[in-house]
């Protein structure tokens, strides 16, 4: 993790004893990277099902849902879950928000993204494209807490996309050319469009593969 994130010395940006700084401090005292990448996802799986049956079609998500989200996830393993971060992070020329600012800028997103784009029922493609994109790209530029932030903004973007009436969606597009996908994080600085593209292609294929 070391050549992912640049951070301070707060508990945050410690590494467990033993594992030569490639695994985050944690309660569990493992250091093996995969073995932790394995929990991760596991307790992912389960925080996904238990989101999928609390949240409604109804709802508008929050910035506070997020942080819980978040500590369900990963409490068991970081102190810090559902915490927003204290240290300054970036990958490598690119900086995510200065930490003191997060508190404010969550409430942004929350005032200005996620209570005018969700709930998302009954939206139209393009509309939920716009949608997605736009709360995408805040959160990640935001990147309010340590770790998981690319997870946790794939489970908002599956309950929005669900809420609009659309299936899980399929982030092959990302997932398949991360250059562009980062590209695109950096222009949505100014201009929300290369996002719009993945999403929309993200939305075609989901559609292609739900329908074949």
């Amino acid at each position: 993790m070391t050549d992912r994130y640049a951070t301070g010395n707060s508990i945050e940006g410690q590494f467990q004893p033993g594992s030569n700084g490639t695994v985050l401090l944690n309660k569990l005292g493992i250091i093996d990277p995969d073995e932790m990448d394995e929990i991760e996802l596991d307790l992912l799986v389960q925080l996904t099902d238990s989101v999928l049956d609390d949240v409604t079609d109804e709802q508008t998500i929050t910035a506070a849902d997020l942080s819980a989200w978040h500590h369900r996830w990963l409490g068991h393993v970081y102190a810090w879950a559902g915490q927003y971060r204290s240290v300054n992070m970036g990958k490598t020329d690119f900086h995510f928000a200065a930490a003191h600012l997060i508190p404010k800028l969550m409430q942004t997103l929350e005032t200005k993204f996620l209570s005018v784009y969700t709930p998302c029922k009954n939206m139209p493609d393009e509309q939920l494209i716009d949608a997605l994109a736009k709360v995408h790209v805040e959160f990640i530029l935001v990147h309010p807490f340590r770790e998981g932030n690319g997870r946790l903004s794939r489970l908002l973007a599956n309950i929005m996309a669900l809420q609009a009436g659309q299936p899980m969606l399929d982030f092959s597009a990302m997932d398949n050319n991360k250059q562009r996908y980062f590209a695109a994080i950096q222009a949505g600085l100014d201009d929300y469009e290369p996002m719009k593209a993945l999403f929309r292609q993200v939305l075609l294929e989901t559609q292609q593969s739900a329908g074949g």
